[in-house]
Parts: C-alpha cells; sequence; structure tokens
C-alpha cells in the first residue's frame, strides 16, 4: 500500500491479515476474552457496511425517481476508530454537564512492570484497582478530619496500553481538589502529598495481589521485592490541575475510548509490515517503530477489553448514591463563587442525530430529495440479527412478527 494516513488502513489490516492471524494465535490471548476479541473484531470490519443493518429512505411519490438513500449500522465498538471516537465525543458532552464546578486534578496510577501480566489474564482485576484509587482518596480526607467526615468526588477511567502499543495497565483519576463534610460544606484541599500517594497506592496494589493469590510463596516473595524494589511506593503522576470543570470533562474523555494507535500516527503499511511512531513519554522525542503485520495486530488485539468491561468508575461524590445531595451542594457553591446562575440550573444537551451530525460536517442534509428538496422517509429497517424490523407498508407488523418469533425461539433469536 505504500506511505499513507488516509483513513481506513487499521480496517484494512484486519481485512488482510485478521483471519490467518487468529488461526496461529488465538491461544496467546486469555482463553475467557477469546471470544468476544474475535466478535469485537469481525464487527469493526462489518462495521458502516449494510453487513450489520441499514436504514433506508426514500423520497415517495417523488416525480424525479431518486435514488434511495442507506444509512448502515455501525459496530458501537470502543475498539473501532470511528466509533470510538463517537463514543468519547458523546461520553464527554455527558460529563460536562454533569460534573461539579469545582478544581479537578487528573492522576495516573501505574502499575510496575512486574506485575502487569496478572492483569493481561483477568482484566476484571482492573476494577478492583480503579476502587482502590479512589479509597486512596477517601482515606486521606477521613484523616485530615475525622470530624467532619469528608468526601470526595472521583472518577477513574482505566487504560490498557503504551504510547508504544505495550500493555501498560494504569488508571486515569479525575479527583476533586476539595470535600463536602456531614454539613454539607465544602472544603477545599489542592495538595496531597506526593509520597502519600506512591506509598499508598504501592500499598493497596501489593494488598489487592496477596488476596488475589493468598497461597502461593512465589508471589509472597515477589511482593517482598517489589517493597524493595520501590522504596518511595509504585509511580503515581499528579498530571494537572483543572480549574474549569468543563475542561476536565473534555481532558479525561481522551483517554476513555482512544484508540490504541491512531491512523495518523501509521507511517506506511505495505501488506507485510507496519510502520508507525510515538512520543516518547520521557524524552519527548518522536520514535518510529516498524513490526511485522502479526506483531502489530497481536499489540492492537491485546487490549481489546471482554464485553460488559467497566471503563469508568465513579466514586464518592459521583456515585448514584452521592451525586443528587453533592450536586445540589456544589451548584449553589459555585453560584455563590461566581454568580453564574447556569451552575444552578441545567439543562442537559440531547445527543446529536446522524442528521444534525451529517450536516454540521458536510453543510449538507443527507436526506434531502435532490429533486424536489422535500425530506425523505424512512421505508425500511434491517438489522443483520433480527432481520426486517420494519417497513412503510407493513408499519410495526415486521416488529410484532420478530417479538412473536423471539418468544417462541429465544435461543435462536439471541
Amino acid at each position: 500500500m505504500g506511505k499513507q494516513r488516509k483513513s481506513g488502513v487499521i480496517k484494512q489490516i484486519l481485512k488482510d491479515h485478521f483471519d490467518g492471524f487468529w488461526k496461529l494465535h488465538d491461544l496467546r490471548f486469555p482463553e475467557a476474552y477469546r471470544k468476544d476479541i474475535r466478535e469485537t473484531v469481525l464487527k469493526a470490519m462489518r462495521c458502516g457496511s449494510s453487513d450489520l443493518g441499514y436504514s433506508k429512505y426514500e423520497c415517495l411519490g417523488c416525480d424525479g425517481k431518486p435514488n434511495p438513500v442507506f444509512v448502515c449500522f455501525t459496530c458501537k465498538s470502543r475498539f473501532c476508530h470511528k466509533c470510538g471516537k463517537k463514543y468519547t465525543d458523546d461520553w464527554s458532552d455527558k460529563q460536562q454537564e454533569m460534573i461539579f464546578n469545582v478544581p479537578h486534578r487528573h492522576m495516573v496510577f501505574t502499575v510496575p512492570k512486574e506485575l502487569r501480566n496478572i492483569f493481561f489474564q483477568d482484566r476484571k482485576k482492573l476494577n478492583e484497582l480503579a476502587k482502590k484509587v479512589a479509597e486512596v482518596f477517601q482515606f486521606y480526607y477521613q484523616r485530615k478530619s475525622k470530624k467532619r467526615n469528608l468526601q470526595v468526588g472521583v472518577i477513574t477511567v482505566i487504560h490498557t496500553f503504551g504510547r508504544d502499543l505495550k500493555f501498560n495497565p494504569h488508571i486515569h483519576a479525575l479527583v476533586t481538589e476539595g470535600a463536602i463534610d456531614h454539613k454539607n460544606e465544602w472544603v477545599s484541599c489542592d495538595f496531597i502529598s506526593y509520597d502519600f500517594l506512591r506509598k499508598s497506592w504501592q500499598k493497596v496494589v501489593m494488598d489487592m495481589t496477596k488476596e488475589w493469590f493468598p497461597h502461593n510463596p512465589a508471589v509472597q516473595e515477589l511482593i517482598n521485592e517489589l517493597y524493595q524494589r520501590y522504596p518511595k511506593g509504585f509511580y503515581v503522576n499528579a498530571e494537572q490541575k483543572m480549574k474549569d470543570a468543563k475542561g476536565a470533562a473534555k481532558y479525561i474523555g481522551r483517554y476513555l475510548a482512544r484508540p490504541a494507535v491512531a491512523e495518523y500516527r501509521i507511517e506506511e503499511y505495505n501488506g507485510e509490515t507496519v510502520q508507525f511512531w510515538y512520543e516518547d513519554h520521557q524524552t519527548g522525542k518522536r520514535v518510529d517503530k516498524k513490526v511485522s503485520v502479526f506483531r502489530f495486530l497481536y499489540e492492537l488485539l491485546q487490549h481489546i477489553s471482554p464485553k460488559h468491561f467497566r471503563m469508568v468508575g465513579r466514586f464518592g461524590l459521583y456515585s448514584r448514591r452521592s451525586y443528587k445531595r453533592a450536586k445540589a451542594v456544589l451548584s449553589l457553591h459555585s453560584f455563590m463563587r461566581t454568580k453564574q446562575i447556569q451552575w444552578v440550573f441545567q439543562r442537559a444537551k440531547k445527543k446529536k442525530t446522524y442528521r444534525q451530525r451529517m450536516i454540521e460536517a458536510f453543510d449538507r442534509d443527507p436526506f434531502q430529495c435532490p429533486h424536489c428538496k422535500n425530506q425523505m422517509e424512512l421505508v425500511e429497517i434491517w438489522h443483520h440479527r433480527y432481520g426486517y424490523l420494519y417497513h412503510y407498508m407493513q408499519g410495526m407488523e415486521c416488529v410484532k412478527r420478530w417479538r412473536s418469533y423471539q418468544n417462541d425461539n429465544p435461543k435462536r433469536a439471541g
């Protein structure tokens, strides 16, 4: 294919080589996730094609007889570059509505290389670690003032890859720089000891590892070694202070469903090798990397999460139990601080439709008839799993028939 930066190169690599790669190397992935990985890739390869299904629009009765418009279904997978970006954008928009208008700090909690294989073999253990990140902050605030019963807000996002595509699990955390006490008063706190974070995080990870492997002498020996090897604790990066709530939501949103490698970083794919670049985190310099196409696929696929895996965690003030109370307290706090009434009364934004997105992106209404300029009508919906869901000549009868079939044949319908 030669040098290129055009969109779709990763989908092309998957179409060219996934089948052969999977037949030879599927055993390199944990058995519990193989089915999910394969299904995710196959859906991503068919994303945006009629294979997954479509909605059909026509201008009924038009003298010009224009061609129908087909809107093909997408895979809605975080692994897919197009769907992952939309998922991230939608999530960021939603967070801007729900995030508290108080200073936040973005931090990154890392896992040492000696323990990373534990999370490669069992991805769900990362969810347990995310809870422990929140406990580190909650413990700090409780110790700061036991009488006031301070509660902090924490949003966590799980990441598994580094810039070089290697498996490098870590937790991004967006933390309120302050807490609410038992009297519903806001208590600011813009500093947490770096030594405390590193050593507390180390103890959390070591204690969890001990719980996961209680009768394994080799694990206990490794734990002792890691305490000696990392006397200052495990690395925590208190990256950036966020004064603006909306900016904080956008910033953390970048880490939610970002592909392991952006397509613009792929310099060359010639059918046998893939060349891409990344910026070294320590030196800030560009590094070019050229690998075989099978190696590239392995590094890409190892970051696919199992089905129903929770990427995002909300704790403390952001938990379901505390959110409404905290929102009311902090909206009033923001109003008193800024005198901006919008922080007290906020309206939720509606998700943009396909039509709205196309008009914004291309300044063209995809459903406007080119002949009579009227809006086309939905005439048919077909889904790859459920068949015909709607046809304008039959109305809801298609849906009723499908539901009846689903009730009579639940196994086949699924």
